[in-house]
């Protein structure tokens, strides 16, 4: 099966890059939030469907050293113990072919179905698409791939809406800082995946919206690639040029991390709004100091992202249909009132 499976996947990967030359379509003139889906199709229902211990399903996640990612492998992990199928989780190091490979792996190791966060849709969707012709079904959580339609259900958090409320809670910091006229706002972005892109055009409208009212002057400070380190770059340069820049949305915990180092070497008064709510934004936003900085974030809930994938895989694999294709969990603002020491 991996030979015939990386046979298949080559073929795909040429049609990819091929795809890739082809010029882009004009941008839509306004982003619009992703839309519910209906359920999906039923698939033939197997002649002997496998009793629920008897399944193995793998799952790979966007990388162990962030804290999200644990928390979706405990939700994968409960889910298992209380369901009783063999979870496999691996990660893919948020790299398209590490995540290819785990998934031709996981395909030869006998999964009967799979899912992962496609964190680099063009290096990993060939990979999903030849999975999904071997047999074996395909999920996502997190972050999905707009590529293909074979992905039987995606579960993730409402990225869209949840920079809409990054936005309000930006424009609310102005509005407490007095900044109502000509301030300066900025966003370090990843737009790379989807989830982040979503997060971005969220904001993004937001600021449109309040743009002319606020005589703003948005900044894209650039792509910090997932790298605390590159959105410390990022943000060191911002201040050169912006050096009263007033607030930056992040569309990811590790951006922040990378930009409270820079603001606090700055000594600037720029204060951040980030994305994932993870254990260490809660504890700088309560920081007598870096609260000052970080003062607020949008959450997600990816316990419930890990646990609610698995269960819609097993429902899949036993009764050949999901809940919905598409499964948004709300997200919604950590500030000092409702942060957890």
């Amino acid at each position: 099966m991996k030979k015939t499976l990386a046979i298949m996947l080559a073929a795909l990967m040429a049609l990819a890059f091929a795809a890739c030359a082809a010029p882009a379509a004009a941008p839509a003139a306004e982003p619009a939030a992703p839309a519910a889906e209906p359920a999906a199709p039923a698939a033939e229902p197997a002649e002997s469907a496998k009793d629920v211990k008897d399944l193995k399903l793998g799952f790979i996640l966007g990388s162990r050293e962030h804290a999200f990612y644990l928390s979706i492998e405990e939700g994968i992990n409960a889910a298992a113990a209380e369901m009783g199928f063999t979870a496999v989780v691996l990660e893919s190091d948020l790299n398209g072919a590490v995540a290819s490979e785990r998934i031709e792996n996981l395909v030869v190791e006998g999964c009967d179905a799979i899912s992962l966060s496609v964190n680099d849709p063009s290096g990993s969707t060939p990979a999903i698409v030849a999975a999904d012709a071997e047999g074996v079904p395909m999920f996502a959580f997190d972050c999905t791939s707009s590529e293909t339609d074979v992905i039987k259900c995606f579960v993730g958090t409402d990225n869209y809406q949840g920079g809409v409320i990054g936005g309000e809670a930006t424009i609310a910091r102005l509005d407490a800082l007095g900044l109502t006229s000509g301030a300066t706002v900025g966003i370090i972005g990843y737009p790379e995946p989807q989830s982040c892109i979503d997060r971005e055009a969220g904001w993004m409208s937001v600021m449109e919206a309040n743009k002319d009212k606020y005589g703003l002057n948005i900044v894209n400070l650039g792509n910090y690639k997932g790298d605390a380190d590159t959105a410390k770059s990022l943000m060191d340069d911002a201040l050169t040029q912006y050096p009263d820049m007033a607030v930056v949305f992040t569309v990811g915990d590790p951006a922040c991390i990378g930009a409270l180092a820079s603001i606090k070497a700055a000594g600037a008064s720029t204060q951040m709004i980030g994305f994932d709510a993870n254990p260490e934004a809660h504890e700088a936003i309560l920081d007598a100091e870096n609260g000052k900085i970080w003062v607020a974030d949008v959450a997600q809930d990816p316990y419930q992202i890990g646990y609610q994938i698995a269960q819609q895989m097993v429902k899949y694999v036993t009764e050949g249909t999901v809940d919905q294709q598409t499964i948004l969990i709300s997200p919604y603002l950590v500030d000092a009132s409702n942060a957890k020491a």
